[in-house]
Protein backbone atom coordinates (compact mmCIF):
# COMPACT_ATOMS: atom_id res chain seq x y z
CA UNK A 1 0.00 0.00 0.00
CA UNK A 2 2.93 2.22 0.88
CA UNK A 3 4.84 2.25 -2.62
CA UNK A 4 1.19 2.41 -3.97
CA UNK A 5 0.78 5.52 -2.34
CA UNK A 6 4.40 6.52 -3.26
CA UNK A 7 4.23 5.83 -6.94
CA UNK A 8 0.74 7.49 -6.97
CA UNK A 9 2.32 10.84 -5.44
CA UNK A 10 5.41 10.24 -8.05
CA UNK A 11 3.05 10.26 -10.95
CA UNK A 12 1.22 13.24 -10.16
CA UNK A 13 4.45 15.03 -9.06
CA UNK A 14 5.95 14.33 -12.32
CA UNK A 15 3.26 14.15 -15.22
CA UNK A 16 0.08 15.46 -14.18
CA UNK A 17 0.75 18.08 -11.78
CA UNK A 18 3.31 20.17 -14.41
CA UNK A 19 0.05 20.26 -16.10
CA UNK A 20 -2.48 21.03 -14.34
CA UNK A 21 0.05 24.11 -12.52
CA UNK A 22 -0.32 25.93 -16.28
CA UNK A 23 -4.10 26.23 -14.95
CA UNK A 24 -3.51 28.49 -12.39
CA UNK A 25 -5.76 28.09 -9.26
CA UNK A 26 -8.03 26.77 -12.29
CA UNK A 27 -5.82 23.39 -11.89
CA UNK A 28 -6.59 23.24 -8.08
CA UNK A 29 -10.40 23.43 -8.58
CA UNK A 30 -9.92 20.53 -11.53
CA UNK A 31 -8.13 18.49 -9.40
CA UNK A 32 -10.28 18.79 -6.18
CA UNK A 33 -13.61 17.90 -8.17
CA UNK A 34 -11.36 14.72 -9.67
CA UNK A 35 -10.53 13.53 -6.26
CA UNK A 36 -14.09 13.89 -4.77
CA UNK A 37 -15.81 12.49 -7.74
CA UNK A 38 -13.76 9.50 -8.96
CA UNK A 39 -9.79 9.45 -8.26
CA UNK A 40 -8.24 9.40 -5.15
CA UNK A 41 -5.49 12.10 -5.31
CA UNK A 42 -2.75 13.35 -2.25
CA UNK A 43 -4.83 16.60 -2.77
CA UNK A 44 -3.37 18.72 0.64
CA UNK A 45 0.12 17.87 -0.63
CA UNK A 46 -0.67 19.39 -4.82
CA UNK A 47 -2.23 22.08 -3.05
CA UNK A 48 0.54 23.00 -0.49
CA UNK A 49 2.54 23.42 -3.67
CA UNK A 50 0.15 25.56 -5.16
CA UNK A 51 -0.52 27.74 -2.39
CA UNK A 52 3.90 28.01 -1.99
CA UNK A 53 4.33 28.85 -5.19
CA UNK A 54 1.94 31.97 -5.22
CA UNK A 55 1.51 32.53 -1.59
CA UNK A 56 0.03 35.92 -2.71
CA UNK A 57 -3.35 33.82 -4.06
CA UNK A 58 -3.61 31.23 -1.64
CA UNK A 59 -7.32 32.16 -0.59
CA UNK A 60 -8.13 31.67 -4.79
CA UNK A 61 -6.83 27.47 -4.30
CA UNK A 62 -8.50 27.32 -1.32
CA UNK A 63 -11.54 28.55 -3.03
CA UNK A 64 -11.81 26.51 -6.13
CA UNK A 65 -10.67 23.71 -4.65
CA UNK A 66 -13.27 23.80 -1.76
CA UNK A 67 -15.79 24.59 -5.04
CA UNK A 68 -14.61 21.93 -6.75
CA UNK A 69 -14.88 19.44 -3.86
CA UNK A 70 -18.31 20.47 -3.66
CA UNK A 71 -18.73 19.86 -7.20
CA UNK A 72 -17.36 16.94 -7.49
CA UNK A 73 -18.87 15.39 -4.03
CA UNK A 74 -22.58 15.22 -5.87
CA UNK A 75 -21.48 12.12 -7.98
CA UNK A 76 -21.11 9.97 -4.67
CA UNK A 77 -23.87 11.75 -3.63
CA UNK A 78 -26.13 10.81 -5.88
CA UNK A 79 -25.15 7.30 -6.42
CA UNK A 80 -26.24 7.07 -2.33
CA UNK A 81 -29.36 8.87 -3.53
CA UNK A 82 -29.89 6.71 -6.09
CA UNK A 83 -29.84 3.60 -4.63
CA UNK A 84 -27.83 3.76 -1.09
CA UNK A 85 -30.50 2.61 1.03
CA UNK A 86 -30.50 -0.72 -0.50
CA UNK A 87 -26.91 -1.14 -0.30
CA UNK A 88 -26.60 -0.03 3.31
CA UNK A 89 -29.97 -2.34 4.10
CA UNK A 90 -27.77 -5.52 3.48
CA UNK A 91 -25.35 -4.53 5.91
CA UNK A 92 -27.34 -3.38 8.86
CA UNK A 93 -30.53 -4.11 9.91
CA UNK A 94 -33.48 -1.64 9.45
CA UNK A 95 -33.63 -0.70 13.30
CA UNK A 96 -30.04 0.38 13.51
CA UNK A 97 -30.68 2.10 9.28
CA UNK A 98 -33.12 4.25 11.31
CA UNK A 99 -31.08 5.21 14.18
CA UNK A 100 -28.66 6.25 11.64
CA UNK A 101 -31.17 8.32 9.51
CA UNK A 102 -32.46 10.26 13.24
CA UNK A 103 -28.86 10.93 13.84
CA UNK A 104 -28.25 12.27 10.68
CA UNK A 105 -31.15 14.37 10.46
CA UNK A 106 -31.12 16.16 13.76
CA UNK A 107 -27.15 17.57 12.67
CA UNK A 108 -26.37 16.95 9.09
CA UNK A 109 -25.06 20.19 8.28
CA UNK A 110 -22.50 19.28 10.84
CA UNK A 111 -22.14 15.47 9.76
CA UNK A 112 -20.72 16.63 6.76
CA UNK A 113 -18.98 19.62 6.96
CA UNK A 114 -17.13 18.15 10.17
CA UNK A 115 -15.30 15.25 7.71
CA UNK A 116 -14.48 17.61 5.05
CA UNK A 117 -12.60 19.60 7.16
CA UNK A 118 -10.60 16.53 8.54
CA UNK A 119 -7.41 15.33 6.16
CA UNK A 120 -6.85 11.29 5.24
CA UNK A 121 -7.51 8.97 6.42
CA UNK A 122 -11.37 10.40 7.07
CA UNK A 123 -13.49 8.19 5.06
CA UNK A 124 -14.99 11.36 3.66
CA UNK A 125 -16.69 9.52 0.55
CA UNK A 126 -18.70 7.27 3.15
CA UNK A 127 -19.83 10.39 4.53
CA UNK A 128 -20.83 11.66 1.20
CA UNK A 129 -22.79 8.72 0.25
CA UNK A 130 -24.73 8.72 3.97
CA UNK A 131 -25.77 12.02 3.07
CA UNK A 132 -27.10 11.09 -0.36
CA UNK A 133 -28.84 8.02 0.99
CA UNK A 134 -30.40 9.96 3.98
CA UNK A 135 -31.65 12.56 1.55
CA UNK A 136 -29.78 15.54 2.56
CA UNK A 137 -30.71 18.63 0.33
CA UNK A 138 -28.41 19.17 -2.44
CA UNK A 139 -27.64 22.71 -1.77
CA UNK A 140 -27.05 22.18 2.32
CA UNK A 141 -24.81 19.70 1.16
CA UNK A 142 -22.57 21.57 -1.38
CA UNK A 143 -21.89 24.44 1.45
CA UNK A 144 -21.27 21.72 4.06
CA UNK A 145 -18.71 20.27 2.26
CA UNK A 146 -17.33 24.10 0.65
CA UNK A 147 -17.44 25.03 4.27
CA UNK A 148 -15.51 22.65 5.68
CA UNK A 149 -13.07 22.46 2.77
CA UNK A 150 -12.17 26.30 3.29
CA UNK A 151 -11.91 25.91 6.87
CA UNK A 152 -8.97 22.83 6.40
CA UNK A 153 -7.19 24.18 3.56
CA UNK A 154 -7.03 27.89 4.92
CA UNK A 155 -5.44 26.11 8.04
CA UNK A 156 -3.39 24.31 5.94
CA UNK A 157 -2.69 27.82 4.02
CA UNK A 158 -1.42 29.25 6.95
CA UNK A 159 1.05 26.11 7.78
CA UNK A 160 2.64 26.56 4.21
CA UNK A 161 3.31 30.20 4.25
CA UNK A 162 4.95 29.82 7.52
CA UNK A 163 6.26 26.59 7.16
CA UNK A 164 6.68 25.62 3.42
CA UNK A 165 5.26 22.68 1.22
CA UNK A 166 6.50 20.12 4.35
CA UNK A 167 3.54 21.30 6.31
CA UNK A 168 1.41 18.51 4.99
CA UNK A 169 3.72 16.31 7.05
CA UNK A 170 2.73 18.37 9.61
CA UNK A 171 -0.96 17.80 8.81
CA UNK A 172 -0.88 14.18 8.72
CA UNK A 173 0.41 13.84 12.07
CA UNK A 174 -1.35 16.79 13.87
CA UNK A 175 -3.98 17.32 11.57
CA UNK A 176 -7.05 16.51 13.57
CA UNK A 177 -5.60 18.01 16.55
CA UNK A 178 -5.38 21.50 15.02
CA UNK A 179 -8.22 21.13 12.80
CA UNK A 180 -10.07 20.07 16.10
CA UNK A 181 -9.35 23.17 17.11
CA UNK A 182 -9.78 25.37 14.23
CA UNK A 183 -13.04 23.40 13.54
CA UNK A 184 -14.32 23.67 17.45
CA UNK A 185 -14.11 27.64 16.31
CA UNK A 186 -16.31 27.32 12.98
CA UNK A 187 -18.78 25.26 14.96
CA UNK A 188 -19.62 27.79 17.65
CA UNK A 189 -19.42 30.39 15.21
CA UNK A 190 -22.30 28.14 13.27
CA UNK A 191 -23.89 27.50 16.88
CA UNK A 192 -24.22 31.30 17.63
CA UNK A 193 -25.50 32.71 14.53
CA UNK A 194 -28.49 29.45 13.96
CA UNK A 195 -29.08 30.80 17.52
CA UNK A 196 -29.37 34.06 16.42
CA UNK A 197 -31.72 33.55 13.38
CA UNK A 198 -33.83 31.74 15.53
CA UNK A 199 -34.27 34.70 18.07
CA UNK A 200 -35.13 36.94 15.41
CA UNK A 201 -37.51 34.65 13.90
CA UNK A 202 -39.41 33.97 16.72
CA UNK A 203 -39.40 37.78 17.89
CA UNK A 204 -40.96 38.25 14.20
Amino acid sequence: MKSFFLRLMAGWKLILLPALAKLGFWGAGVVALLDSSTIPVPMDAILAVYIWNDKGHFWLYCLLGAAGSAVGGLLPYGLGRAGGEFFLLKRVNRERYERMRTRFERQEFLAMMIPSMLPPPTPWKAFVFAAGVFEMRVAPFMLAVFVGRMIRWLALSALVVKLGPGAVDVVAHHGPALLAIVGGVAVAGFAAWWLWRRRAAVAE
